[in-house]
């Protein structure tokens, strides 16, 4: 009886889960500009086209786009189907971002894309009749050059053309990365569940698959959006999905290219043995010189799962944390390969795009102390700070520095005004006197010499000037409770971990005196998740990885996918957690970094 009444619960909630993401997809698809029918002209060299293999525009509707793209200072428009198959159109309706969200990432319906004269040339787009696969890289790589003027319209007129499971697929991978196989047949999985389900509860049963059917039509009906295949689509959903859902999944997918390149490379040097990246192990604290130093964890790198060991100690004098022994400048190079750009990019990237929050708490935290003309942000990565901050203070002049490759692109973007590429130190003499806020987003914690950096900035700042500095807190309870699987560790890649007593005096030290602090907004809402994640990536490793033995990958995928399915439930209640514990430490304390800004007096 009491399994009757969950399967008739789980069912209820499921119908009442179609009706409630079609009734949200109809919202968007209301939203949708339809391109005039009667449009002035615009001039031809002011937009260029690019379409999917099979396309074709027709003129009036390609005049029209032109008109409404520069009548809403569009510099990017994706032209999408009216009769968008159904498929596609769900999909669309649920990924294509907001207009006003900066930090969206882009989508597309893959038919064609109006793109400025402007981006076209600095994204260097080059090519025509592309693949359905290569519109959906292309416009991800646009909306990062157009982040507030991208948008789509429906065009009456234009005709879709179909994809093939195979370029479904290849889009998936690029959205879903190493769990595409999870994400695959767990779609497969919840449908064969709700068949079981319906058939021991058959009236609920009729219900999901009402709703179910129904979707399609309460999404889309009546909106600009008029799918071709709707009613087929509705009528045969219960069979069809699962049928279209295993295609996909059965559907031959090409390796990437990049993993082969690389993996004879990192064959080479792990031959060598990844303990000669390893310096003389240090007898006293970098920061305090104190030499009563005990062993606090030891932890390998968890988050690729590159070969090595890794300690971290902690100075019972001051309460410092560090890596001991610390990784040569060679030894970073290997451990930072691949992990912000290459291989790894889209991975950081996905990370980044999600930290609205971080990035606007860190951005008005300034506000009552100073309206900043030029901002400096110090470790600026790939520029996402900036451009979020832009919508804060659209009067101020961003910069950014970095060591890395990504912050010349975030220039290149219009992301950040100005990028310098090299050593904060070796630039601050250059830099003097031009920024009235300098800002360390969790940078501090990835130095050699943290304190040098603290001079530096010290230099920068005129009198008055603000500097702003977020890093972990190495007292975070959490931290302790974890132990190495806390994510704020990241090692090998986090050299120093400062408590927040030791900044503040050091700050002090330099002539910067501290106006505020956060602890509330400066945490990052996720501690218990990336735990298990760690955990999970630690036990089954992503098979991929050029630095991961190459053999039995059918077989390492499978193990992979059955143990993420598993874990769904404890990750799920993880993620729950995570969003509760926030909300208490925003207002109780015990975060897992901390946030400072100081005004440098004389």
């Amino acid at each position: 009886m009491r399994g009757a009444r969950t399967s008739g619960l789980l069912l209820g909630a499921a119908a009442v889960g179609f009706v409630a993401d079609a009734l949200w997809r109809r919202t968007r698809a209301r939203s949708l500009a339809t391109a005039p029918s009667a449009a002035p002209d615009t001039p031809e060299g002011a937009y260029r086209l690019v379409r999917a293999a099979g396309v074709r525009v027709p003129e009036p509707d390609l005049r029209a786009a032109r008109a409404h793209a520069a009548d809403q200072g569009l510099d990017v428009l994706d032209l999408v189907p009216a009769r968008l198959d159904t498929a596609r159109a769900l999909e669309l309706l649920l990924l294509a971002p907001r207009r006003a969200n900066r930090m969206a990432r882009g989508a597309t319906a893959g038919h064609a894309l109006l793109v400025s004269a402007d981006v076209h040339r600095r994204a260097e787009v080059t090519g025509d009749a592309l693949t359905y696969n290569e519109m959906d890289e292309l416009a991800i790589r646009l909306r990062r050059y157009a982040p507030v003027t991208t948008d789509a319209v429906i065009v009456p007129g234009l005709a879709p053309v179909p994809c093939t499971p195979a370029e479904r697929r290849a889009v998936l991978r690029r959205r879903w990365l190493s769990h595409l196989p999870t994400y695959l047949t767990g779609n497969l999985l919840a449908l064969g569940g709700l068949g079981a389900l319906a058939a021991r509860r058959p009236r609920w049963g009729a219900a999901v698959l009402a709703a179910a059917c129904a979707q399609p039509y309460l999404a889309t009906l009546c909106t600009p959006l008029r799918p071709h295949d709707r009613a087929r689509f509705s009528l045969t959903r219960p069979v069809a999905a699962p049928y279209r859902w295993a295609r996909v999944a059965i559907a031959p997918e090409h390796p990437d290219p990049r993993i082969e390149r690389a993996r004879d490379g990192y064959a080479a040097d792990i031959a060598e043995g990844v303990e000669r990246f390893l310096l003389p192990a240090a007898t006293a604290c970098p920061w305090c010189a104190g030499t009563d130093l005990r062993k606090l964890l030891t932890s390998g790198e968890y988050q690729r799962n590159k070969p090595g060991t890794f300690r971290l100690d902690t100075c019972r004098s001051c309460g410092h944390v560090f890596q001991n022994p610390r990784l040569s400048t060679e030894g970073l190079d290997f451990y930072y390969r691949d992990y912000y750009d290459g291989l790894g990019a889209e991975e950081v990237e996905d990370a980044f795009r999600v930290s609205g929050h971080s990035y606007k708490g860190r951005a008005t935290m300034v506000r009552g102390h100073a309206v900043p003309k030029a901002w400096l942000d110090v470790g600026g990565g790939l520029g996402h700070f900036c451009s979020y901050a832009r919508d804060i203070w659209p009067d101020t002049r961003f910069d950014a520095l970095d060591m890395g490759a990504g912050i010349v692109q975030a220039e290149k973007q219009g992301w950040v005004d100005r990028a310098h590429r090299g050593f904060f130190i070796d630039k601050a003499a250059e830099l003097a006197g031009r920024y009235d806020v300098v800002s360390m987003h969790h940078y501090l914690e990835h130095t050699l010499d943290p304190a040098a950096e603290l001079d530096a900035a010290a230099k920068v700042l005129p009198a008055g000037g603000h500097l702003l500095v977020e890093v972990p807190d190495p007292q975070s309870p959490f931290g302790r409770l974890a132990g190495r699987w806390w994510h704020n560790w990241l090692q090998p890649q986090h050299l120093h971990l400062i408590p927040f007593g030791n900044l503040v005096q050091a700050l002090h030290e330099r002539g910067l005196e501290v106006v505020a602090v956060d602890r509330g907004t400066a945490h990052q809402r996720a501690d218990a998740l990336p735990a298990l994640m760690v955990m999970l990536n630690r036990l089954v490793p992503d098979p991929d990885r050029p630095w991961r033995p190459a053999g039995r990958r059918r077989l390492r995928v499978a193990v992979r996918t059955a143990a993420y399915l598993a874990a769904l439930p404890p990750l799920a209640a993880a993620f729950a957690a995570d969003q509760l514990a926030s909300a208490v430490i925003a207002r109780t304390g015990g975060a897992n970094a901390y946030r400072v800004l100081a005004r440098k007096t004389g």
